[in-house]
């Protein structure tokens, strides 16, 4: 069953570019993985350290392979300190 990820990643104050910059970092590399259907950025347009990913999986099994990929521990590690809030949400498409 597919899966869609709601991921929400909020700078700290003066680290917003920082984040950007890392954040960006996994888009092509994201992309290019087996079972990655969508893998968006987005910004808020009112508050630049507020950002979203809006992901598309073909199976939970997939995106978990994603989430202990070696990018990811690898901006997990560039970012530390620099993010003050993330929230994920794994969803269903209902309609």
């Amino acid at each position: 069953m597919a899966l869609t990820i709601l991921a929400q990643i909020t700078a700290h104050p003066g680290k917003e570019d920082l984040v950007h910059a890392e954040l960006e970092k996994l888009i092509p590399i994201t992309r290019a993985e087996q079972g990655c259907i969508q893998y968006d950025l987005h910004v808020d347009t009112t508050n630049p350290g507020v950002f979203a990913f809006y992901e598309n999986w073909e199976s939970r099994e997939l995106w978990q392979t994603h989430m202990n990929a070696p990018h990811l521990a690898a901006y997990m590690e560039a970012t530390d300190g620099a993010v003050a809030e993330f929230t994920l949400n794994e969803m269903t498409r209902i309609g």
